[in-house]
């Protein structure tokens, strides 16, 4: 991978389906069965991931730096 890019990964055992991160990030999440799933397990760097991931009310979604691993999200 040349260009930066994160992993987005969602805890489904956490997840309440309230459908925040869809709201936020369309382009990056989708609710499948009632649950968040991300459309894809990498994206290049998106302020919209972010706020997704700030705005889930139990931190289910987790974005972190494929090549590194440090945690970008939530804070």
């Amino acid at each position: 991978m040349s260009e930066e890019q994160w992993r987005i990964t969602v805890d489904r055992t956490a997840c309440l389906g309230s459908g925040m991160c869809v709201g936020v990030a369309p382009s990056h999440f989708s609710l499948v069965d009632g649950l968040s799933s991300p459309r894809r397990e990498h994206a290049p760097p998106d302020t919209a991931v972010v706020e997704a991931a700030e705005s889930c009310p139990v931190e289910a979604i987790l974005v972190t730096s494929a090549e590194s691993g440090a945690t970008i999200a939530p804070e």
